[in-house]
């Protein structure tokens, strides 16, 4: 037994325990409404995108990430410190302000976009245009914290995420 202990103690400190918090409350933004003026806030801020996460009420993949990935206090940080981001209801009424000025609402902004599926994670430049696209869910935490460096990298300039993927993980 006592074998047993020493090990899970020598373990323990290998082991990342994040903490867990709403991600509604400490991931995503509050919404303004105009994403006009939400580039300018992330100039300000010295943000490096604008990053929409694009869901509906009955999905239950959007539901597992916001469960087991964007309640996590790290993903949530590192997320944070670099990007603002939005959730976007793909079948949504509620009025807004695309990146150009537009008046619109959620629903057709998705389909603008091409959201065909949920949840669709896009990434904006500082300029409004779409550099990064992500459909489906995140594998797990790794994963979607891969996304997150492979943007800020700006290696998607140069490569798609699969092989930026292989490339950190040559095991894979």
């Amino acid at each position: 037994m006592k074998r047993w202990l020493g090990f899970l103690l020598l373990l323990f400190p290998l082991v990342s325990i994040a903490e867990v918090r709403d991600p509604g409350q400490h991931f995503f933004n509050p919404k303004l409404g105009d994403f006009k003026e939400e580039l300018a806030a992330a100039k300000q801020e010295g943000k490096k995108a604008i990053m929409l996460f694009f869901e509906m009420d009955d999905c239950p993949f959007c539901a597992r990430m916001k469960s087991t990935i964007l309640n996590q206090s790290d993903v949530q940080d590192l997320y944070r410190q670099n990007f603002l981001m939005y959730p976007i209801d793909t079948q949504g009424d509620t009025p807004m302000t695309d990146f150009s000025g537009k008046d619109t609402i959620e629903k057709a902004f998705a389909l603008e976009h091409r959201v065909r599926a949920t949840p669709t994670i896009v990434f904006f430049d500082l300029d409004g245009k779409p550099i990064v696209r992500h459909t489906g869910p995140a594998k797990d935490k790794e994963d979607f914290m891969l996304l997150g460096k492979y943007v800020l990298e700006g290696a998607y300039r140069s490569m798609p995420y699969t092989r930026y993927k292989q490339n950190q993980n040559p095991k894979q």
